[in-house]
């Protein structure tokens, strides 16, 4: 171990830990965002200043928009359906 004074200021020490813990925070919201996209949520759980986890707010289909998509996408598949017997 060295002998002597330390060559560390404690001041210094104290601000980048407050630096660090900052850091901590951004890093962890990010981790929230991701974790929030990869489980098909959006990124809109917000946390207020208290900590409490809001819900997000959903989007509501019209039932002809609801059927629209559905026609596009049984579309789609037979599309892929048919190309696969094709290839197949």
């Amino acid at each position: 171990m060295p002998r002597g004074k330390s060559k560390q200021d404690p001041s210094m020490l104290a601000m980048a830990l407050v630096g660090y813990e900052l850091e901590k925070k951004k890093i962890d919201e990010r981790i929230r965002e991701i974790r929030a996209q990869l489980s098909g949520e959006k990124a809109a759980e917000k946390v207020s200043s208290a900590g409490d986890i809001k819900a997000p707010k959903r989007r509501k289909l019209s039932a002809a928009a609801r059927k629209r998509i559905a026609a596009a996408q049984k579309k789609r598949w037979a599309e892929h359906r048919k190309a696969l017997a094709q290839a197949g």
